[in-house]
């Protein structure tokens, strides 16, 4: 049996044809190909330095590179180890999600379905300045502000909730520690969770909120069944992008924590460490060696961020059926 193409395919496929051989068509296609190829190579470049670096220090370590609580490179013999590092990002990251996540959602559709359009733009404007804001300023406003204010709070965590162990403070000293430090990352991130999300809700199909008002149901109902599975994914993705943030701030966490090489589950202890501020308290006072060590540090957290972008991936992968964007 001998089959026909349909004229309409037959046009199409030279109108393809004829678009792939213009110059304009075939520069943008090798410049797109060449900037994803670049990409990817810059990437590889990193890991492999960093790896690279990485194996000349943990050769020379003489203690457990996962294990060990100390960081003493300079040493005789070189001991050093990034558990308290990797307990400090993780614990001060997890934090930081936990305060910042509810209440960028809550803001999001806050301006995107309850507040009026003259309150919604000033206010979507101020969380878009919030997102410019440097480093350095949240860190001094923390270490001036932030860090005396806490301690009554410290204070009554401790009374109230100091027998859940992780809010027991047995140690004197002023707020600089892990959980100040999450509070501060939280306020840095909400305004890139805010401004994400928010985008996401607005592109929900309006047809799915007026047929679900048309059906008698609440704001709030509507909300819940078609605005929120809808943007499902970019919250995901949103929250995964602050948590980026969180993970390598450095400047902000170095001016508030008082860091120390004791692992505590004492979250109100002052003391602690992160990857990102520990290379910056560190770098210029190593030796070579030295640098080595953080450098090896350095490749935990990109490996842990790797991790957690394709863990994000992998989750939104998971849940197109709710995208709505074949709806």
């Amino acid at each position: 049996m001998v089959t026909t193409t349909p004229p309409a395919i037959e046009k199409n496929r030279s109108r393809r044809a004829k678009s792939a051989a213009r110059p304009g068509d075939r520069i943008f296609s090798g410049l797109s190909k060449g900037s994803g190829i670049t990409l990817l190579v810059i990437m590889a470049a990193i890991a492999v330095f960093l790896s690279y670096r990485t194996v000349l220090a943990v050769s020379k370590d003489e203690a457990n590179f996962f294990t060990t609580f100390e960081w003493n490179p300079a040493g005789s013999p070189p001991v050093f180890g990034i558990a308290v590092l990797a307990f400090g990002t993780i614990v001060s990251s997890v934090i930081a999600m936990v305060i910042a996540v509810p209440v960028a959602i809550g803001i999001a559709l806050f301006i995107s379905h309850y507040a009026p359009r003259k309150l919604a733009k000033p206010l979507a404007y101020v969380v878009d300045l919030l997102a410019a804001v440097p480093s350095i300023i949240y860190g001094l406003w923390g270490a001036i502000f932030l860090v005396p204010y806490l301690d009554g709070l410290n204070q009554w965590l401790d009374q109230y909730l100091g027998w859940t162990y992780i809010f027991d403070k047995s140690a004197d000293g002023v707020a600089r520690n892990l959980f100040t430090v999450g509070i501060l990352l939280a306020i840095m991130i909400l305004p890139i969770i805010t401004n994400v999300t928010r985008e996401v809700f607005l592109q929900a199909p309006k047809m799915h909120e007026e047929a679900a008002l048309a059906l008698g149901a609440t704001r709030w109902e509507v909300i819940r069944m078609a605005v929120l599975p809808f943007g499902r994914s970019g919250i995901i993705s949103a929250s995964m992008l602050g948590l980026g943030r969180a993970l390598g701030e450095t400047m902000a966490v170095a001016v508030v924590l008082s860091p120390s090489f004791v692992l505590s589950g004492h979250l109100l202890d002052p003391g602690g460490g992160t990857f990102a501020q520990n290379i910056a308290a560190k770098f210029n006072e190593a030796d070579e060696f030295g640098r080595d060590a953080l450098i090896a540090s350095g490749l935990v957290l990109f490996v842990i961020t790797l991790l957690v972008n394709g863990a994000a991936r992998w989750i939104i992968a998971r849940r197109k059926e709710y995208s709505g964007a074949n709806a």
